[in-house]
C-alpha cells in the first residue's frame, strides 16, 4: 500500500513538473530612435549612428529611423554624425527586455 501511494505521488509530481513552462528572462535590450534637423524638425537620412563601448554602428533610413537590437543592459554613448551637421552625443541606459527610444537633433554646421 505504501509503495503504491508513493508511486502515485511520484508520478503526479513528475507530471506536474514536466508540463510546466520554463521561465525565461530577457537579457538584452533594444535602442531605437529618429534623427531630425534641430531648426526644422525634418528627418535626416543617412546619418551615421555609433554606440560606445560596443562599437556597433548603423545609418538612418529615409525616415531618419535607426535601431540596435540585442544590446547588453548597460549605459552607452550614442554619437550621431551627418554631412553638413555638427556631431551630437547622448548617453542612454539600456534595460534588459525593454526598448529605449531616443530622438536626436542635429544642428547645421556653420
Amino acid at each position: 500500500m505504501k509503495r503504491t501511494l508513493f508511486f502515485a505521488l511520484l508520478c503526479g509530481a513528475l507530471a506536474c513538473f514536466s508540463s510546466c513552462e520554463p521561465v525565461t528572462y530577457d537579457t538584452f535590450g533594444t535602442l531605437s530612435g529618429t534623427v531630425v534637423e534641430m531648426a526644422t524638425g525634418d528627418v535626416i537620412a543617412g546619418a551615421l549612428v555609433t554606440l560606445a563601448p560596443s562599437g556597433k554602428n548603423t545609418y538612418t533610413g529615409a525616415d531618419g529611423f535607426f535601431e540596435f537590437q540585442n544590446l547588453d543592459a548597460q549605459q552607452y554613448t550614442l554619437t550621431v554624425q551627418a554631412t553638413g551637421y555638427s556631431t551630437n552625443r547622448k548617453t542612454v541606459s539600456i534595460v534588459a527586455g525593454a526598448t529605449e527610444r531616443v530622438n536626436i537633433t542635429l544642428q547645421k554646421a556653420e
